[in-house]
């Protein structure tokens, strides 16, 4: 930057207006520099926005993420919008029972995050103390009776469950959605004597598609999920029986930056909107 002063001060002049100048000249060169590196410097590394910066505050790498079997599909869906918006983060998943996960997280299984199908299964992991807090319920879910396409069985209700003859699958007691079956089987007063006791939702419903039984108690997002492949059939006695689905970072997480960064994004209002579009309720 080029000052030019005045023929006094370039003459060396002492005077009183001479240093005024000087003074005047320097202050507005401090002033420019100022500026000038104010202007470079806010640019580089400046937050995007809601304050995260555009690499995703920092998370990379892989965060293991154990959920239930019910959340196969949405979360898949919701892991890609989570991975576009962390570039540097890869989520992989360990879908099954949320009774069988929690056994595993108990007993030392490498795991970032879980999300159960029940209140009762993440219990489990939280009196091992094995949760980094709180869990946070991010959905809801209720049963559906799932029927074969056309409903050889004719069934219509829950109490048809119960008709000689029928053959029908449910979920293992231990398992979310066998407790939430024997629930609502209970408040219907209705007993059923199924022909298979699967180990996740997903195994139940197979028994459905592939023709093996008449009718299954599962979530009503597997049958949405199923597309067409099976029919489902509503029931009253679902609203006895609501799961809450939960979420925590694990105590142990191997990358607790991605794990919270990725709970973070279940609970926001895009990725409810992917639970949503997949028939899960808004807790």
């Amino acid at each position: 930057m080029t000052l030019r002063l005045t023929d006094a001060v370039m003459r060396g002049s002492t005077g009183r207006g001479a240093r005024r100048a000087i003074r005047a000249a320097l202050l507005a060169v401090v002033g420019a520099v100022l500026a000038t590196v104010a202007g470079c410097g806010g640019t580089q590394g400046s937050p995007g926005a809601g304050g995260a910066s555009p690499s995703g505050g920092g998370a990379t790498g892989t965060v293991t993420v154990f959920a239930a079997a019910s959340l196969t599909e949405s979360f898949q869906k919701i892991a890609q919008d989570f991975q576009a918006a962390h570039p540097g983060v890869q989520v992989k998943f360990n879908f099954g029972a949320s009774s069988a996960l929690a056994q595993q997280i108990v007993q030392g299984a490498p795991a970032d995050v879980f999300a159960a199908a029940s209140a009762a299964t993440m219990k489990q992991v939280t009196d091992a103390q094995a949760a980094a807090g709180a869990p946070r319920v991010f959905a809801r879910n209720t049963l559906q009776i799932a029927v074969p396409k056309g409903n050889p069985g004719k069934v219509a209700s829950l109490a048809d469950l119960a008709k000689p003859g029928l053959k029908v699958a449910l979920c293992a007691p231990q398992v979310p959605c066998g407790a939430a079956a024997g629930k609502a089987l209970e408040a219907a007063g209705v007993k059923v004597t199924p022909a298979t006791l699967e180990q996740d939702v997903k195994a139940t419903l197979t028994k459905v598609r592939l023709g093996e039984v008449d009718a299954a108690l599962v979530y009503r997002t597997d049958v949405k999920a199923a597309g067409g492949a099976v029919e489902g059939i509503d029931f009253p006695e679902a609203a006895k029986a609501v799961n809450d689905y939960p979420i925590v970072v694990l105590a142990k997480a191997p990358n607790a930056p991605a794990a919270n960064a990725f709970v973070d994004y279940v609970l926001s209002d895009r990725a409810r909107a992917v639970l949503a579009e997949a028939g899960f309720q808004t807790p």
